[in-house]
């Protein structure tokens, strides 16, 4: 019997993603459980697994087309199954079908011509190609679809752009990539850079922020720290190197402990505080900046929150985090200080109330008692959500953090 396979949600916030590759094709046989897709979301690449055994008897989408939850991707049956027009014509309507009636086996297998898009009536076309053609201006009306059963593809709408006039559409070869950019050229914006760019914006325009900075001297955490990872076991034996960041983690932690209402969202009337303290880490990957989160930060000492950033950092840089990896923290640390930054003004990511941004440690003369000593400085900037918590409230959150990373008893 025909089924189709539609895109899962794979994650509680996913409501669409795109599709970056296709591990079947049609004739194949699967089972359930193998992967089938590779999927895009705003927060991670992941593996989409087959719901059902089968053989592929057709593919409903292209690659790089962006779909919601729930769109058609493929339609599994039986070995010699013949899948009827009608099933298919369905599924591009976008109701789920029902099982379509075991056909009669055929000496081959029948092959789906495709049919030119409808001039009337509803117009059948992916989700990119309404953009583009938008974009271009062009009446999908006019364009002639030849995805399944007539859909209207990306590639369509390129096609009848350049029929009237030449539109300039960015080559394949185009640089991706910042390191390879050179002066005039045209770098397309993948989907991470997109959603960043959306959720950037959406917090300057609806997050009144203000900003509050301190230098905590953690001349002293700089020695436990160097003392820490010459005792610990060299990796792969089990040990792991402890991180800056991972005494952060585990102070910011401890601090919304003390001030839970740095944890909250508002709600209509009423301040939602988080269930658990989840605190998020920004980290360069290959498509762009990405926070994995440390969950349950606060029941955690600063070895197995090294260890948890460890696992997250590798897992971003292969592109391997899952959507699990990626939600639920109440703030963000955002670490620069290895590029040389000694201090910035980070950016509050919706849903959180506050993110800290961390700058490099830097030696600093400083008055001692008449004398002049140096010590080691690290700048600390918390953007911080006024809907949620008042300056006070977050001052002393921030100074109470401060006062952590100085005593080095916080980690031992």
């Amino acid at each position: 019997m025909a089924k189709e396979v539609r895109l899962p949600q794979l994650g509680q916030t996913m409501e669409e993603g795109t599709i970056i590759s296709c591990m079947v094709k049609i004739g194949d046989e699967v089972k359930k459980g193998d992967v089938v897709f590779e999927i895009e979301t705003d927060k991670a690449t992941l593996e989409m697994e087959s719901p059902a055994d089968g053989f592929v008897k057709h593919i409903l989408t292209e690659l790089d087309e962006t779909l919601p939850v729930g769109t058609p991707l493929m339609v599994l049956g039986d070995k010699d199954e013949e899948v009827p027009q009608s099933f298919l014509d369905s599924l591009n309507g976008g109701a789920p079908a029902a099982e379509a009636a075991p056909s009669v086996p055929a000496a081959e297998p029948a092959k789906l011509e495709p049919k030119p898009a409808k001039p009337a009536g509803k117009v059948k076309a992916s989700p990119r190609a309404k953009k583009l053609a938008k974009e271009l201006g062009i009446e999908l009306t006019a364009v002639t679809g030849t995805g399944p059963a007539g859909k209207i593809t990306e590639q369509d709408v390129k096609e009848a752009a350049v029929k009237p006039a030449t539109v300039a559409v960015a080559p394949q070869s185009v640089l991706r990539t910042a390191a390879e950019a050179k002066l005039g050229a045209t770098i397309p914006v993948n989907r991470r850079q997109k959603i960043t760019a959306q959720k950037m914006l959406q917090s300057k325009c609806e997050i009144p922020c203000f900003y509050l900075t301190v230098k905590a001297d953690v001349t002293d955490l700089v020695e436990l720290r160097a003392k820490l990872n010459e005792t610990s076991p060299a990796p792969p034996r089990g040990g792991v190197k402890i991180s800056y960041n991972d005494f952060i983690i585990r102070a910011v932690a401890i601090g919304l402990q003390k001030f839970p209402i740095m944890t909250g969202q508002l709600e209509g009337d009423t301040i939602k505080l988080a269930d658990t303290i989840n605190i998020g880490l920004a980290v360069s990957a290959p498509k762009g900046l990405i926070a994995p989160v440390v969950k349950d930060a606060h029941k955690k000492d600063v070895k197995q929150i090294a260890t948890a950033t460890k696992a997250l950092i590798e897992k971003a840089q292969n592109e391997k985090l899952l959507l699990t990896d990626l939600e639920g923290a109440c703030i963000t640390v955002s670490n620069l200080g290895a590029f040389g930054i000694e201090s910035f003004i980070p950016i509050v990511v919706p849903g959180q109330c506050s993110i800290l941004g961390v700058g490099r440690i830097t030696d600093t003369c400083i008055p001692d008692n008449g004398n002049i000593v140096v010590r080691k400085l690290m700048s600390l900037t918390l953007s911080v959500d006024h809907k949620i918590a008042d300056g006070a409230y977050a001052s002393q959150f921030l100074d109470f953090v401060r006062k952590l990373l100085e005593d080095t008893s916080t980690f031992e």
